[in-house]
């Protein structure tokens, strides 16, 4: 597989991935997978298409991550690593796609307005 990226985002992260044939080494942002994210339900997250799809030490990936928090973050880099299996071999698209790796999720955080002190919080109504 050549070094093509792969660009996965959720929330207001960016997640950029290029897969290789290797030893499932985990490598973001030039830090190994459980050093970067600390928590195992992120970890569990970024590897979930290779283990839906029984993949696990076939790749190794390289990915840049930039935005949002952790959880973001992760769920950006599954998505990229979901797109880039995908585009390897098609026949991997339909089971990704019911785990719902293939989505981006498009919640994000609403804009403040003007003349409010949040998104949708109004200042307290004074009748007189």
């Amino acid at each position: 597989m050549s070094d093509t990226l792969f660009v996965g985002r959720r929330k207001t992260a960016v997640a950029r991935v290029a897969l290789r044939p290797g030893q499932g080494n985990v490598t973001i942002n030039g830090r190994e997978l459980k050093v970067y994210f600390a928590q195992k339900t992120q970890q569990d997250d970024v590897v979930a298409p290779f283990e839906k799809l029984e993949l696990t030490g076939r790749y190794d990936v390289f990915a840049n991550v930039q935005g949002g928090g952790p959880a973001g973050q992760a769920e950006a880099v599954r998505l990229a690593i979901s797109r880039a299996l995908t585009a390897e071999n098609e026949e991997y698209k339909s089971p990704l796609k019911q785990e719902g790796y293939l989505r981006r999720d498009p919640r994000m955080v609403e804009r403040k307005k003007y003349g409010r002190p949040k998104a949708r919080k109004r200042f307290q109504f004074s009748k007189r």
